[in-house]
């Protein structure tokens, strides 16, 4: 019993590590979108659009769509930031006519930029683009991904983790307080 228990707390500690080299990266990617993913697919389809959860602007609310957007977006810019880099383009970081200091901006844009598909699209495109994020890690070495600078301080590795793995994580809290709030099982 105390085996299990230590190994239990075991498995929490390393899952709370941040990834230092490709293969905790892949592992950390697959393991809190398998988690998000199992709590978008017990969303009552009708509650998607609901503009109900506390939004990325202070202040304002989303809907579950608007945090699937979210995610997509976010995904797809780093594999913009990549392909850029591969070719030896200037990347407007974190997105053209964005500072950082503006994300709640980027946010907004987002969800304008997928406010045309539903809940089933949209999970099918967070779904395609998790798998891209994958591919694109899997044909890095681990020296791309996390032994030289990528952008100012950060590594590759480091800047996907920033904006995959940890917003999956962010992504799943918000969804499982929205859903205790509905009474949603």
């Amino acid at each position: 019993m105390l085996n299990r228990a230590i190994a239990n707390l075991s498995n929490r500690i390393i899952k709370m590590a941040v990834p230092t080299n490709k293969e905790e990266l892949q592992k950390t990617i697959v393991e809190n979108f398998s988690k998000l993913d199992k709590e978008l697919s017990t969303i009552p389809y009708d509650m998607t659009s609901l503009q109900e959860l506390e939004g990325h602007s202070k202040g304002t609310l989303m809907s579950i769509n608007n945090l699937v957007s979210y995610l997509i977006g976010w995904g797809e810019l780093v594999l913009k930031w990549n392909k850029k880099i591969d070719n030896k383009e200037i990347v407007d970081f974190p997105e053209t006519g964005y500072k950082w200091n503006e994300l709640g901006k980027l946010a907004q844009k987002f969800y304008v930029d997928y406010k045309d598909d539903d809940f089933n699209i949209l999970t099918e495109k967070l779904n395609k683009n998790v798998e891209q994020i994958l591919e694109l890690i899997e044909n890095k070495s681990n020296k791309e991904l996390y032994e030289v600078s990528w952008y100012e301080k950060w590594t590759l590795g480091r800047m996907i983790q920033f904006n995959t793995a940890s917003p999956y994580t962010n992504a799943r809290g918000r969804i499982r307080k929205w859903k205790k709030g509905q009474n949603i099982k």
